[in-house]
C-alpha cells in the first residue's frame, strides 16, 4: 500500500473514532463556551491566525483603482505587508493584486484622486516619505517574484528621493516634503533601509551603499535620537531635537534601517547601535503599556488618525526583522507577546484587528477596526510564524461572523451558517469539525469530517458546509457565541460567530453596537461616535433581519451632507428613498430623516424579512457624502409596534 493511501486510512479511522466518542460526549451543550487561557503558540496555528487577518485585509482591497481606499502612503504599507505575509508563508494568492496596483497606478494622477497630493508618476509626489514607502513595497514586490521592473521602479524612486538629499541644512538628511520645510525621522530612516536594500540587491554596487552609510552616519549625529536612546519625531530649524512625539514607526524604521545597513557591511558598531534602540523601545516609560506595544493616541481618552493607526505595524515588520537577525529570546518573546494579544484581546469574531491591541475600548473613544489596523496588527501575527515556513497548517472561518436574530413572536429562529476550512501542507488532511452552541439553541451538523487536499502552500486548500443553528424564541437579547473548531493530527484552530439577538434597532454609528448591523462597509470611514461617512464611490449598507410576522416597520436616520439612501429587499434590486439635492458640505442638513421600509420588506434564508438601507454619496466629486449619527426603527409586528 502507497505511504499516502495508507496515511489517509489512519487518518480516516482515527478521525471515525473521535468522531464517535465526540457526538456520545455532547449531550446537552449546555454552557456558553469558555475562552482558552492565552498561550504562546504554535508554528502552525500562527501562519493560519496570519491567513485569516490577511484575507480579512484583502477584503477592502479595491481593484479598480488598486488600492485600499482612501489613504495612499497607507496602501503602500498595507501591500508591503500582505508581501511580508506571502514571503512568511509561502501564499501566493496575492500577487496578481501587487502587478494590478503597480500596472495600474504608476502613472500621473490629479490630486484627490489617489492622493491629496498630485503623483507626479513611478509612485513619487511631493510627500518624499510616501515616496519611500512605495519604494520599500516594490522590493517586496521584486523578493517575491524577481521580476525586474518591481526592482527597476524603486531604483526610480530612490533617485528621485535622492534630490532632497541637502547636506546645505543640518549638514545633510532628506527633506520631508517637496517645499523643503522639514527634516524628520520617518523620511530618513526610509532612505537609510531604502539605499541599503538596493545594494543588497544590486551585484556590485557601491553607489547605493555610500548613500546608506552616509545617510546613517549623519542620523545617528542628528539630534533626533534622545538620551534615552528613543526617537523624537524630527529637528528644529536650529537643526536640534523638536522633542515631538516617540511613535512607534520612527523607532521602529530606526531599527530596520540599522539592520539592512548590518546585512550590508556586518559593522559590529551598526547592530550595536540598533540593539539600543531596540532596548530603549521597550525599556521603562517608552512605547509598552503593560507588555503591549502602544502608540500615545492609543490612551484611553484618545484616538488615533488614520496615519497612527498603521504605526504599530511597522515597528512590528523591523521587530520581526531584529528577531530573525538576532535570535535574541528576549526580543523573540516580545514579538510573541504582541501577537498573543492581537489573537486573543483585538479580534472580533469576523476576524477584524482593531487598533488598540489591549483590546481596551471606551464609549468616547472606541477600539477601532478598519483595513488600516488590521493591516497593522497583522505584522504582529507574521512575526509570530517561524522562519522557517511550517509544513502544514489549517484554518476554519464562520460567515456571517457577526449574524443578527430578530425573532418573531412565537416559534424558532434559524441562522444559516457557512464553516470556511482552508489548509497548507503536502498531504490529504481529514479534519474532524465540531459545533457548539449556548443553552437550548441547537446546531445541526454538530460533528463532521472535513476532507482538505492541499498541494504545498502557494494556494491554500479550501473546503465548506452549511449549517444551521436553531434560535428558540426565548433567547435573551444580546450576543450570544457559537464556537466551531477543527482539528487533524496535530493541527487545531477554533473560530468563532457572534450572534445578536435583538428586538430593537437603535444604536449610535461608528461603536461596536452598529458592527452587527453593517452588512457591507463598502469603503465608507468612521472617525469616532456617532460618525459613518461615505465620500466618493465608497458606500455602507445595513442588513435589518425584522422579524417573520413584521407587518410594517420604519426606520430613521439622524443624517447629513450629501447623502444618497437607497433601500432593497434583497441587495440588488434598489430605489432611492432619500436624497439630498443641493451640496451641503457644513452639517447645516443634520436631521431625523424617516424611511418606510415596508414596500422593502423580502425574504431571508433565516425566514426573516430582510430590508437592507445603502447610504452613499449624492454627489460623488467633492468628497462630502452621506454621514449617519444615530439608526432607530419601529417596527410592527402582527399590529403591534415595537420599537
Amino acid at each position: 500500500m502507497k505511504l499516502c493511501a495508507l496515511r489517509i486510512r489512519v487518518q480516516t479511522l482515527l478521525a471515525v473514532a473521535s468522531l464517535t466518542a465526540m457526538v456520545v460526549a455532547l449531550p446537552s451543550m449546555a454552557t456558553e463556551p469558555t475562552p482558552s487561557t492565552p498561550r504562546q503558540t504554535d508554528g502552525p496555528t500562527a501562519m493560519a491566525r496570519a491567513r485569516v487577518a490577511a484575507d480579512v485585509l484583502m477584503s477592502s482591497y479595491e481593484p479598480g483603482k488598486a488600492w485600499f481606499p482612501s489613504s495612499w502612503w497607507n496602501s503602500a504599507v498595507a501591500l508591503q505587508t500582505v508581501g511580508d505575509y506571502m514571503q512568511r508563508t509561502g501564499d501566493r494568492r496575492y500577487l496578481g493584486q501587487l502587478n494590478n496596483t503597480f500596472e495600474k497606478d504608476k502613472g500621473v494622477f490629479p490630486a484627490g484622486v489617489l492622493s491629496g497630493d498630485p503623483l507626479l508618476g513611478n509612485f513619487t509626489s511631493r510627500a518624499i516619505d510616501d515616496s519611500e514607502w512605495w519604494g520599500l513595497t516594490w522590493l517586496q514586490a521584486y523578493d517575491l517574484t524577481h521580476d525586474p521592473k518591481y526592482l527597476n521602479m524603486a531604483v526610480t524612486i530612490a533617485n528621485y528621493v535622492d534630490g532632497y538629499w541637502d547636506t546645505s541644512t543640518c549638514g545633510g538628511g532628506v527633506w520631508w516634503d517637496g517645499e523643503r520645510t522639514y527634516k524628520n525621522a520617518i523620511v530618513n530612516g526610509l532612505w537609510i533601509r531604502l539605499t541599503a536594500e538596493l545594494h543588497n540587491r544590486i551585484p556590485g554596487d557601491t553607489l547605493w551603499l555610500g548613500r546608506s552609510r552616509t545617510a546613517w552616519a549623519w542620523f545617528q549625529g542628528s539630534g533626533m535620537i534622545n538620551a534615552k536612546g528613543l526617537v523624537n519625531d524630527g529637528l528644529t530649524n536650529a537643526c536640534t531635537n523638536n522633542g515631538q512625539n516617540v511613535w512607534t514607526y520612527n523607532q521602529g524604521l530606526a531599527i530596520g534601517a540599522g539592520l539592512e545597513l548590518w546585512r550590508a557591511t556586518r559593522d559590529p558598531q551598526v547592530l550595536t547601535s540598533v540593539r539600543r534602540l531596540a532596548d530603549a523601545a521597550i525599556g521603562p516609560d517608552a512605547l509598552v503599556t503593560n507588555g503591549v506595544l502602544s502608540e500615545t493616541c492609543d490612551a484611553a481618552d484618545q484616538t488615533c488618525d488614520d496615519n497612527g493607526k498603521q504605526f504599530k505595524g511597522i515597528f512590528m515588520r523591523y521587530w520581526t526583522d531584529l528577531v530573525d537577525t538576532t535570535h535574541d529570546r528576549g526580543y523573540a518573546a516580545f514579538l510573541g507577546q504582541q501577537a498573543e494579544s492581537v489573537w486573543n484581546d483585538d479580534r472580533d469574531a469576523a476576524g477584524r484587528l482593531g487598533t488598540r491591541w489591549s483590546g481596551a475600548t471606551d464609549d468616547d473613544h472606541p477600539n477601532v477596526f478598519d483595513w488600516r489596523t488590521q493591516a497593522s496588527a497583522l505584522s504582529a501575527l507574521i512575526g509570530d510564524v517561524p522562519g522557517f515556513t511550517p509544513l502544514a497548517s489549517l484554518a476554519a472561518t464562520l460567515s456571517p461572523a457577526q449574524p443578527v436574530i430578530m425573532p418573531a413572536a412565537s416559534g424558532t429562529s434559524v441562522i444559516p451558517l457557512e464553516l470556511g476550512t482552508s489548509a497548507t501542507g503536502f498531504f490529504p488532511l481529514l479534519a474532524l469539525a465540531s459545533v457548539d452552541a449556548p443553552t437550548g439553541w441547537s446546531a445541526s451538523p454538530r460533528a463532521f469530517l472535513v476532507r482538505l487536499q492541499p498541494h504545498g502552500n502557494a494556494i491554500p486548500a479550501n473546503s465548506s458546509i452549511a449549517l444551521k443553528v436553531s434560535v428558540p424564541g426565548s433567547a435573551s437579547d444580546g450576543h450570544h457565541v457559537i464556537t466551531a473548531s477543527v482539528a487533524a493530527p496535530g493541527l487545531r484552530f477554533t473560530t468563532q460567530a457572534d450572534v445578536l439577538v435583538a428586538h430593537a434597532i437603535d444604536f449610535d454609528t461608528g461603536t461596536v453596537d452598529e458592527n452587527p448591523w453593517l452588512f457591507d462597509a463598502g469603503g465608507s470611514q468612521s472617525n469616532g461616535v456617532q460618525n459613518r461617512f461615505a465620500d466618493g464611490n465608497a458606500h455602507f449598507t445595513y442588513r435589518f433581519p425584522l422579524p417573520a410576522d413584521t407587518t410594517s416597520a420604519h426606520v430613521t436616520l439622524t443624517i447629513d451632507a450629501e447623502f444618497l439612501v437607497q433601500a432593497s429587499p434583497d441587495n440588488e434590486h434598489w430605489t432611492t428613498v432619500l436624497q439630498e439635492t443641493q451640496p451641503v458640505t457644513d452639517g447645516s442638513n443634520k436631521a431625523d430623516r424617516t424611511i418606510d421600509l415596508t414596500p422593502y420588506l423580502g425574504v431571508g434564508a433565516d425566514g426573516s424579512k430582510p430590508v437592507y438601507l445603502n447610504v452613499s454619496d449624492a454627489f460623488p466629486n467633492d468628497g462630502w457624502g452621506g454621514r449617519v449619527y444615530h439608526v432607530t426603527a419601529v417596527i410592527a409586528e402582527g399590529g403591534a409596534a415595537q420599537r
